[in-house]
């Protein structure tokens, strides 16, 4: 018997929602979880310059890109882009943000398991400006 997680609208969800950073950019995610739970699956969207704030992941998490140019940064690491069919790993409790580049979308698939809590992720401080631009030139 398959259950669902109830759909989350992170645009709706407040905690969800305080981790987009850019006014003029959005996130659209739908979690489409198809195993038994705690896995979640999801899709994600990210208009330019669209990205995550810090976070971690009690378990971690893989994105799959499928479309457009990312950006990523693990703490105290270089920012590196992200193209289709790079897979990520972020390991559990490592902090970190994602999002599109400046000048494309990305879109992702994200894979990564609830806490014994039912906790996915800790949200932490905006990913400035000045730390979004230091993003390498993106040579499409």
């Amino acid at each position: 018997m398959l259950r669902r997680r109830p759909y989350l609208d992170p645009l709706k969800d407040a905690p969800a929602r305080a981790a987009i950073t850019s006014a003029c950019a959005s996130l659209r995610q739908r979690p489409t979880t198809v195993g038994p739970l705690p896995l979640i699956t999801a899709p994600a969207a990210f208009t330019l310059g669209a990205r995550t704030a810090w976070h971690t992941h009690p378990n971690g998490q893989t994105i799959w890109v499928t479309e457009g140019v990312g950006l990523v940064q693990r703490g105290g690491g270089p920012i590196e882009v992200i193209r289709p069919g790079d897979r990520v790993f972020f390991e559990p409790g490592e902090d970190y943000w994602h999002g599109a580049a400046p000048s494309c979308f990305m879109t992702h698939l994200a894979m990564l398991d609830v806490n014994d809590k039912g906790n996915s992720a800790t949200w932490g401080a905006h990913v400035t400006d000045e730390e979004y631009g230091a993003a390498p030139p993106i040579d499409k």
